[in-house]
């Protein structure tokens, strides 16, 4: 069912991305980093779009495959494949997050005039996750929320703390995805 946009300044900058033949955007202010593609801790028994943990700036954070999340099959990782780490509110805390994406393209302002509620049907996903929908160009722009998208009761990070060391813990049973490129030492 379509809901109202979430409130959106005017001239808000986010950061458009790509997953499959898609284009979505998140809140520049949530990105604390954009990575090329590397090597993934891998864990095992996690959901399918778990990954595994990489370390950022000597913090062990999850990695998460938005295609995967979104219900898409996962694809190998391409020399266009990106990590945005994100630092998104979640509950009462911060919750850093390595997002894979098929492709960043660029820091764009959105017009709130332009954006639209999610649409009943027609979407491939569930618009429970999706704040609007925007334009860039000629395409549309899936403005994501990012804290729905993690939240949900099927999202095992919803529960957990995960901060510093304590991001570790949240792999006590872990997945990956074909989307890895090579298996590193967890230790």
């Amino acid at each position: 069912m379509a809901g109202s946009v979430t409130t959106i300044e005017d001239g808000t900058p986010f950061v458009t991305l790509g997953i499959d033949r898609e284009v979505f955007a998140v809140p520049v202010a949530a990105v604390l980093e954009i990575l090329d593609m590397q090597s993934v801790c891998r864990i095992p028994d996690a959901p399918a779009y778990l990954i595994g943990l990489i370390s950022v700036r000597e913090r062990g954070v999850p990695v998460i495959d938005l295609r995967v999340r979104l219900g898409l099959p996962a694809v190998p990782a391409t020399g266009h494949t990106r990590i945005l780490v994100l630092d998104m509110p979640l509950a009462e805390r911060k919750l850093t997050l390595g997002l894979v994406v098929d492709r960043v393209f660029e820091v764009t302002p959105l017009d709130s005039r332009s954006i639209e509620p999610p649409p009943d049907i027609g979407i491939r996903w569930r618009s429970d996750y999706i704040d609007g929908v925007g334009r860039r160009g000629d395409k549309f722009v899936i403005i994501l929320n990012l804290a729905r998208l993690f939240s949900s009761s099927d999202v095992p990070l919803a529960g957990t703390g995960v901060d510093g060391e304590k991001g570790a813990a949240l792999f006590s049973a872990a997945a990956v995805s074909s989307r890895t490129t090579e298996a590193v030492s967890c230790a």
